[in-house]
């Protein structure tokens, strides 16, 4: 007989229980596997994307580099699909490119940039990036000549001169010059100071002295004078050249030819003209006929008269050109406001060694602040304001004089009251040849002077103004949804 096991299957359940633990846990551990797999996969691909993208961006930076007017990619509409190949030639994804071309006169380009890789097109990342080439609008003044900014000037952008500067005032950004020492002809002495330097008191004291400072001069450390230099000063550093801009007068010319708008010379026994935009994209056009008489014994030390408009003859109104760039072979006076508009008004005798002027006696003014309105008057000669000035007086521009300077002829004498004018407030940038001025030592000319730089000009500047180099740098450059 046979005898049974009572205790027969006592640890299955036991068994079956912690095998489907076991097998849970296995196929758990597996599954989690293989996620991080995937995963890891997927983040490897993603950064492959990412690179690929770069890569397209670097692409065309190179094409810049060597195309620089090239925006069309070679042709055809976008997007523009290129291989992408590793150091072997094997295929390991596309780039996908849309160029957005700068709008007229400007060089801000954008390249957007789609990279897939091959091991999984459902990856995608997208980089944008906006290159452009410097302008010479990159400061708030910049000066081929010794400068010097007296009490009352407040400047906020960078400074550059290729000569000395002395800065009695106060800069909000950092003041350059190209000279490690500088003879200040404004001194009571022939020792030379530093490159940028200062002849305001130390605080506690007060005032300016105008007498040779020690301790603004080599071998002297270069004090901390933050109450002048609020961002510091540099010196010596490279100088910028005024080189090209001779070749950007007769450029200017010949791009208001072709497609702009051109004014030959007034004629004999008229003076210019006199320019007045408007907010509607339209702008008026006078022929000068008299210049105002310097009154009483006013007198102007340089002997060119008053450089105000007495009578003036409407000769039309024009339409701003599509290439915004405005020539005229003579002197010229400008004023009113713009609207959303981007102009570039010159003066010149490009063939001949006469110099051209621009004058600036009213307002002339944006409407909006945005970078929307750009605005440059360049001159052969200087760039004017006139004895006829208005006493609170806002130019809106860039002011560039190749060949002479920026500022206010030194009025002296019985000029009802025009001699001494209060406030002067520019917003844009001052490029000059020569050393530049709108007040004198004897407190003549604008009490106070405020020069604020207008920074969308450095890559979006007005149309055709001239360029520091011919070389695009990057400006933005951001990872984007992918659309």
């Amino acid at each position: 007989m046979i005898k049974k096991n009572r205790n027969s299957g006592y640890f299955l359940p036991f068994v079956l229980v912690f095998g489907a633990i076991a097998i849970a846990a296995v196929a758990g551990l597996v599954s989690f596997a293989n996620t991080n797999l995937l995963s890891g996969r997927r983040a490897i691909t993603r950064e492959q994307a990412f690179q690929i993208a770069e890569a397209g961006i670097d692409y065309y930076r190179w094409h810049l580099a060597h195309n620089g007017s090239d925006y069309s990619d070679g042709g055809g509409p976008f997007p523009h699909v290129h291989n992408f190949y590793d150091k072997s030639g094997i295929l390991i994804g596309t780039f996908s490119l849309t160029i957005t071309p700068p709008p007229a006169g400007s060089t801000l380009v954008a390249i957007k940039s789609q990279g897939v890789a091959s091991t999984d097109t459902s990856v995608k990342r997208t980089i944008v990036s906006k290159l452009a080439i410097p302008s010479f609008a990159n400061y708030a003044v910049v000066a081929d000549a010794g400068m010097r900014f007296g009490v009352g000037t407040d400047v906020v952008g960078p400074i550059h001169v290729n000569g000395g500067v002395r800065f009695d005032g106060v800069a909000h950004n950092i003041v350059t010059s190209s000279l490690g020492s500088y003879n200040d002809p404004d001194h009571s002495d022939s020792s030379s100071e530093f490159g940028v330097h200062t002849h305001v008191n130390t605080p506690p004291a007060t005032g300016v002295n105008d007498s040779f400072r020690p301790l603004e001069a080599p071998p002297s450390p270069v004090p901390t004078r933050l109450d002048v230099f609020m961002a510091g000063r540099s010196f010596p550093v490279s100088t910028v050249s005024f080189g090209n801009i001779a070749a950007d007068i007769s450029n200017l010319k010949s791009l208001a030819q072709s497609g702009g708008r051109y004014f030959a010379d007034s004629g004999g026994g008229n003076d210019g003209y006199k320019v007045v935009f408007k907010t509607n994209d339209t702008y008026d056009v006078y022929r000068v006929t008299s210049i105002q008489s310097l009154p009483g014994s006013c007198s102007n030390q340089s002997g060119t008269g008053s450089w105000s408009v007495g009578n003036s003859t409407l000769l039309g109104n024009y339409t701003n050109p599509a290439n915004g760039v405005i020539f005229f072979e003579d002197d010229v006076w400008v004023e009113g406001q713009i609207n959303s508009a981007r102009i570039t008004l010159a003066a010149g005798t490009p063939t001949s060694s006469g110099g051209k002027s621009i004058t600036i006696n009213n307002n002339l003014l944006y409407t909006n602040y945005d970078g929307q309105d750009s605005l440059a008057l360049i001159a052969e000669g200087d760039v004017n304001v006139g004895l006829f000035s208005m006493d609170t007086l806002r130019i809106d521009a860039a002011l560039m004089a190749e060949n002479g300077r920026v500022g206010r002829h030194h009025y002296t004498g019985s000029c009802n009251s025009y001699t001494n004018r209060s406030d002067l407030t520019l917003f844009g940038m001052i490029g000059s040849s020569l050393r530049y001025g709108f007040a004198y030592v004897d407190g003549t000319g604008y009490e106070t002077r405020n020069l604020i730089y207008d920074a969308s000009m450095l890559y979006a500047p007005p149309p055709s103004f001239p360029l520091t180099t011919d070389k695009y740098q990057i400006v933005s450059w951001q990872e984007t949804a992918n659309n």
